[in-house]
């Protein structure tokens, strides 16, 4: 009835099909670090829309230099990362499983385009334009963040699936 071993059972970890890291472990990251991105990400969005064009256009560059990092480096490697990892993965439990970068790098590259087209409506004085585009990102992040749906991870694989 009673084991007598003493190790403590452990959340599982899906790796299957997954790269590993030169150490072997799982070169997979927490999904619920580019979730609370999103959020921190909804956040600035609706802010931007909030603030005059002037403000705003200054606000965009800042998100779309953050999109531009993650897509360069990875979401693993942006300040939403760090926060992430500093002050809410060690309240949280070990995640069900890890998720592969790449879709969520990807959705940083789609989140990028959005910003940049709305750079050039604030700067062409194009607000109407601008503010779609901030909006369109707004329902991609704001989706993420509440139901970790991500769509530009879900073009991903549809990308991948359409190319292989």
């Amino acid at each position: 009835m009673f084991s007598t071993t003493t190790e403590r059972p452990q959340a599982p970890v899906t790796t299957a099909a997954r790269p590993t890291t030169g150490t072997g472990a799982p070169a997979g990251i927490d999904p619920r670090g580019p979730q609370f991105a999103a959020g921190v990400t909804a956040l600035v969005l609706i802010a931007i829309l909030g603030l005059p064009p002037v403000a705003a256009l200054v606000l965009t560059i800042v998100q779309a230099s953050l999109f531009a990092l993650g897509a360069a480096r990875g979401v693993q490697h942006t300040p939403h990362s760090w926060a992430f990892k500093r002050f809410i993965r060690p309240r949280l439990g070990a995640p069900d499983e890890l998720e592969d970068p790449a879709p969520p790098r990807f959705a940083q590259s789609v989140g990028l385009v959005f910003t940049l087209v709305a750079i050039a409506g604030y700067v062409a004085g194009l607000t109407v334009l601008a503010q779609v585009a901030i909006g369109f990102a707004l329902v991609a992040a704001t989706l993420n963040a509440v139901f970790r749906l991500c769509l530009g991870c879900e073009m991903y694989l549809l990308i991948k699936r359409a190319t292989a």
